[in-house]
């Protein structure tokens, strides 16, 4: 097993990718505002090829109440810095695969955000083990600058791949880009192949541009 896959494998701490530098603190990246929560309206949506052609939503209090997990995992982002190690607790991306399965042709899920933000995931690593909807790091809920109430993370790939302020899961049976694929990033996104722009794509690494 080479180093990316072991890094998908586990999510654990395996040093620093190459071109990145240890970061202490947790710098606050994102584009366009901070939504506000309103937790009266606020819902959970999964959507698209699901087996049972249904839409499934949970209201706040219902992803609340989902069954939770805790990885250690670390968090690379595109501009080179890493965080190793963190703790992330919340709803296991495979509990939402369980709950709302997949029909058996989907191979890729965009994860949707607050605002039409957008990242798409091989099936795959949506469904690693260490892949989570996090509510809070090293024992503290995010705060909203890092994006409460719930944000996806996915620790072996580039931390763009996991929105902040995450609001639905769409199944897809074919690959489409998401936000910042479609404006010149790498549709895949492993931080140990260094797969930081699209100009750096192989043949069949996503869909034209």
């Amino acid at each position: 097993m080479g180093q990316s896959e072991n890094q998908q494998a586990n999510g654990r701490s395996q040093g620093l990718p190459p071109g990145q530098r240890l970061q202490r603190g947790w710098p606050v990246l994102h584009y366009g505002p901070i939504p506000r929560f309103k937790p009266a309206t606020w819902d959970f949506q999964v959507f698209g090829a699901t087996a049972s052609g249904e839409k499934y939503s949970w209201n706040h209090d219902a992803f609340s109440a989902l069954p939770r997990t805790e990885v250690t995992g670390d968090f690379h982002c595109v501009t080179r810095f890493s965080m190793l190690g963190s703790r992330w607790n919340g709803v296991a991306a495979a509990t939402v695969l369980e709950l709302a399965p997949p029909a058996a042709n989907v191979t890729h899920v965009m994860v949707w955000a607050e605002y039409g933000f957008s990242s798409n995931l091989r099936l795959a690593d949506f469904a690693a083990e260490s892949t989570v909807f996090a509510t809070h790091r090293n024992g503290d809920p995010l705060t909203v600058e890092h994006g409460f109430p719930v944000r996806l993370v996915v620790p072996h790939l580039y931390a763009w791949k996991g929105p902040k302020w995450v609001r639905a899961v769409e199944y897809m049976t074919a690959d489409r880009r998401g936000f910042w694929e479609e404006r010149g990033y790498h549709n895949l996104g492993d931080p140990w192949q260094e797969q930081r722009y699209s100009y750096q794509e192989q043949p069949g690494e996503g869909p034209e541009l």
